[in-house]
């Protein structure tokens, strides 16, 4: 199949393992890093430039979505394959604006990992059969159609919102925050107080439940 350097990313080392397993199997294939969540994953990618990025998508400190659309942006040559457990038509539709190649849900990643990382290398892109459909149907009938699903209302806030929306969900401070994003605390503050007040949300309990609601992170 030819020379293949990948980058596997995931939170669970057990899951992180055995994906280096299947993948290294193959003949030319290597694992050339692994990371634990979405921050590290997009470090190690512009450190390493890796041929194939493998994402899960329910990561901390950076989820897989966020880490897609920062990975295919400063790293042009690297795919990113995203892996997840859930199949819903508005996180389809983002991880496909985020620039992913592929989509392959964790339940078909044994029988389809290795076809799924052979297309992207061949310049291919690669859905799981259910997701695929998915796409037929939903995304791109309704692409051009405004989103009015309460999942849709993450669309809201903008990338860097988002992250910080994670991280204060994560129950991190202002001053990790700021630390995380390389801010002074007084931007991540005010940053907090935007978010806050663009999305009507008055406790971090009920930031909680927003970034839950929109899969931003895993309850």
């Amino acid at each position: 199949m030819g020379a293949v350097r990948l980058l596997v990313a995931d939170d669970h080392e057990i899951v992180r393992k055995g994906l280096r397993a299947l993948l290294e199997e193959q003949p030319g294939w290597e694992v050339a890093a692994e990371a634990a969540d979405g921050r590290d994953a997009v470090e190690k990618a512009k450190l390493i430039k890796p041929d194939i990025t493998i994402l899960d998508i329910s990561m901390p400190s950076l989820n897989g979505l966020e880490a897609a659309r920062q990975i295919v942006k400063s790293v042009s040559q690297t795919k990113v394959l995203v892996l997840t457990m859930h199949d819903s038509d508005p996180l389809i539709q983002q991880v496909l604006e985020a620039g992913a190649r592929g989509y392959l849900l964790k339940s078909d990643a044994g029988r389809d990992l290795v076809t799924a990382v052979d297309a992207l290398r061949r310049n291919k892109t690669f859905f799981t059969p259910k997701v695929a459909q998915m796409v037929l149907e939903g995304y791109l009938d309704n692409n051009s159609k405004e989103t009015t699903t309460e999942e849709g209302s993450s669309f809201r806030l903008t990338h860097r919102q988002k992250e910080i929306v994670q991280l204060l969900a994560e129950g991190k401070s202002s001053k990790e925050v700021a630390s995380a994003l390389g801010v002074t605390v007084k931007t991540a503050e005010t940053h907090r107080a935007n978010i806050m007040r663009r999305l009507d949300c008055h406790s971090v309990t009920a930031l909680v439940r927003y970034a839950i609601r929109n899969r931003i992170i895993e309850p």
